[in-house]
């Protein structure tokens, strides 16, 4: 063979393959953060990438709740079938991307007779075996590339929006689970007021059946009854439909249990560290999601750039034809057919200009997203730490002040039997010492839920690349 055309043909596929590796994208740079290198406020505990959601909460009926949600919740489901589908769409598109076919045919047909050589009809018969390439582009300047980079981030981008998903079930779960326990306490704290007051009603009964108390304050013990009756009939409506409503969280039967929050607050929840705002890049789905999105932008650059350049593609085929069966392997049978085309977009009325011009734009849409995400994804840990600093301290508030209202109730009541009070002064401390309670349970609440956004505004414990994949 003849070395140097051995040598030619070696370079010009070796050029051919350093070109087609080749893009027109942008250069990529990540945007710099647009927040502070800090939080306002710091928590120190666990790092949060080593902390996933069954580590973070120690509750066990919560955590076996939280797992039948990840197995049964529909709209979990939705998301990852949606995930499945991008993913089976993406394989489709450009697995078309080398179309090589291969065909086998048989022809038998009647020619009448219709022209000088052939006056009489004839039967004609053909066999063929072939393969072929239909329209495969030479991607000389990357357009391809650029189109299946920016499909593949595209698809990454709807995978990040899965576990955005899962993520935020887990927060819903958890959130309606302490709802559960909070309303389970305020019913238990309201029945024990009711029996408070019946007592107190049936003694202003007594007192004034015998004269001994006028019939304003009667009546007075008989509205702070009914109020707290009403209550009761009001938190167990709610404690209802918020069960109904983790019922469809979790997705299958589940059953209620009288656990109130004081049983779970000690031990709810694991300490973390807040870290810095960079580690949001890498924790938050949505901030990966949108780098994704910012990422398929920059491709579709390249790909707009690439179609000013001229277009190669290719068709051929080549294979054994024969006018009979049994000779269609026989030496000499061979046939092909080779046509390039080559496309130069010469006068298009500005379009190619025009795609260009609006993916430099949507790029910088796409930047100005994912800055906004990161900023909302800033403000949404700064608020969960400044909630628990001050929650913490509102809560050591409050108990203090239900125990001060709780004395003044004993000594209204030690007043008022000794006659150096009037009722007036049992009804407006009962009133007072009631509020104190629901108060003080809600805060403890609002609290242990801030633990849990705090959780989830940094990530979820969720799950960088390796577990991205495992969803896969």
């Amino acid at each position: 063979m003849n070395i140097k055309l051995l040598v030619k043909h070696v370079f010009v596929f070796s050029l051919a393959v350093i070109v087609a590796g080749c893009t027109l994208n942008p250069l990529y740079v990540r945007p710099p953060l647009p927040t502070p290198q800090a939080y306002p406020r710091q928590e120190c505990g666990t790092p949060i990438r080593q902390l996933g959601w069954q580590g973070f909460f120690k509750d066990p009926t919560l955590k076996n709740l939280i797992a039948l949600a990840l197995e049964n919740n529909r709209d979990l489901r939705s998301a990852i079938l949606r995930m499945q589908e991008a993913k089976a769409m993406h394989q489709l598109q450009w697995g078309e991307q080398l179309p090589v076919h291969a065909t086998l045919t048989a022809v038998r047909a009647r020619i009448p007779g219709l022209c000088e050589h052939h006056r009489n009809p004839f039967n004609f018969s053909a066999y063929g075996a072939a393969l072929s390439v239909i329209s495969w582009e030479l991607d000389f300047w990357g357009r391809l590339r650029s189109l299946k980079e920016a499909d593949l981030e595209q698809f990454l981008a709807t995978a990040e929006t899965q576990v955005a998903t899962r993520i935020c079930l887990i927060s819903q779960v958890a959130n309606a689970y302490l709802t559960e326990k909070e309303l389970n306490e305020l019913i238990c704290l309201n029945k024990q007021t009711i029996q408070a007051r019946q007592e107190g009603y049936r003694i202003m009964q007594l007192r004034f059946e015998q004269g001994a108390a006028p019939k304003f304050d009667f009546f007075q013990a008989e509205v702070l009854l009914q109020q707290a009756k009403a209550d009761l009939m009001a938190l167990e409506r709610q404690r209802e439909l918020n069960w109904n409503a983790m019922t469809l969280l979790v997705g299958v039967p589940i059953y209620p249990d009288d656990l109130l929050l004081s049983h779970i607050e000690p031990c709810f929840i694991e300490h973390i560290c807040s870290g810095l705002p960079s580690e949001l890049l890498c924790n938050r789905p949505d901030v990966r999601s949108a780098e994704h999105k910012l990422l398929a932008a920059r491709a579709n650059i390249g790909a707009a750039r690439a179609a000013f350049f001229p277009t190669i593609s290719l068709t051929g085929s080549g294979g054994i034809a024969s006018t009979e069966l049994k000779s269609l392997w026989s030496p000499g049978k061979l046939f092909w057919a080779f046509i390039p085309n080559l496309s130069l977009p010469i006068f298009d009325l500005g379009k190619n200009r025009c795609f260009l011009a609006v993916s430099r734009i949507r790029q910088n849409l796409a930047v100005t997203e994912y800055e906004r995400i990161i900023q909302v994804a800033f403000r949404e840990v700064a608020d969960a730490l400044a909630e628990r600093t001050w929650l913490k301290e509102q809560v050591l508030s409050q108990k203090k002040m239900l125990d001060a209202q709780t004395e003044r109730t004993r000594l209204a009541w030690v007043r008022f039997q000794y006659s150096t009070g009037s009722f007036l002064e049992v009804l407006d401390a009962e009133r007072e010492r009631y509020s104190a309670e629901q108060a003080y349970v809600q805060t403890r609440r609002s609290l242990l839920v801030s633990g849990v956004n705090l959780y989830i505004s940094l990530g979820g414990g969720y799950y960088g690349k390796n577990d991205l994949g495992k969803l896969l």
